[in-house]
């Protein structure tokens, strides 16, 4: 070999040998880069919700529970939040609440005394909490004045039957729970609940969502002919949202109401 192509062989290694150890460097970087962020980009959850639910309840309301936990799980893999679930009512204690920013009560509430203290405690303290339908049911034989107190007092007095559509009115379109609806929509068919004392007597309560008037009467076994029926409200005491909605086959159907859902779990897990 000449000296002209030693030389020539060299420089021909050299590259060769530069390109292996930038190519090395790039890979050293993908790795530490894929270190920093974790597989695919996972980031931390933002916060951890936990829903109480009951089989052991009325077949309606279990069915309705059912339908809750898909729709939340999809909401909260959209969004990046840790959704569970159970069915022991056992773990509304003070150890297992506070791994929790919010706490759901789809189609049922605690029993027992001891439930009954971790919950106040748990609200006392800064817990949220998004109640549905039979979740806020309470008269004379459930004798828990701090959970009417909780519901701007409001006590149950009756009900329409059959679960059956109808036409709500947005109260307050500024509020994070409703800014994106309009200002009326059409529910799908829910047993609706009538209050007494209505929870918009309260200065704490902040209604968002009302029953229009027009839909008087509204029932076929059991009618409601009138009166101030709230929805949807909050008690500004507390990080909480209590919807009426959560009995009939529809519950889940309309992409209105999915929204308001949507915006009040966000919202009140969001919300420090």
């Amino acid at each position: 070999m000449t000296p002209r192509e030693v030389c020539t062989t060299e420089r021909r290694s050299n590259r060769s040998s530069g390109w292996i150890a930038g190519f090395r460097a790039l890979c050293v970087l993908a790795f530490l880069i894929l270190l920093w962020t974790g597989p695919a980009g996972a980031k931390e959850p933002t916060f951890k919700v936990l829903a109480f639910y009951s089989t052991d309840v009325e077949p309606d309301h279990v069915h309705t529970a059912r339908e809750a936990l898909v729709f939340f799980r999809e909401v909260a893999a959209k969004n990046n939040f840790t959704f569970d679930e159970t069915t022991d009512w056992s773990k509304l204690n003070d150890n297992d609440l506070k791994n929790y920013r919010l706490i759901l009560w789809l189609n049922n509430f605690p029993q027992t005394a001891d439930q009954r203290a971790a919950f106040e405690g748990y609200m006392e303290h800064g817990g949220g909490w998004l109640g549905l339908h039979v979740a806020g049911y309470n008269d004379a034989s459930t004798k828990w004045p701090w959970f009417v107190d909780f519901l701007g007092g409001a006590v149950f007095y009756t009900n329409n039957w059959p679960p059956l559509p109808a036409k709500l009115i947005v109260d307050d379109r500024t509020h994070p729970v409703t800014k994106q609806l309009p200002a009326t929509y059409d529910a799908p068919a829910n047993e609706w609940y009538l209050w007494k004392p209505s929870p918009r007597l309260s200065k704490n309560v902040r209604v968002l969502v009302t029953l229009d008037p027009s839909n008087y009467p509204i029932g076929v076994k059991d009618v409601i002919t009138g009166g101030d029926l709230p929805v949807v409200w909050t008690n500004t005491k507390y990080r909480m949202i209590y919807m009426n909605m959560g009995h009939g086959e529809k519950i889940f159907s309309d992409a209105t109401q999915n929204t308001l859902f949507t915006n009040a779990i966000l919202w009140l897990g969001n919300r420090k």
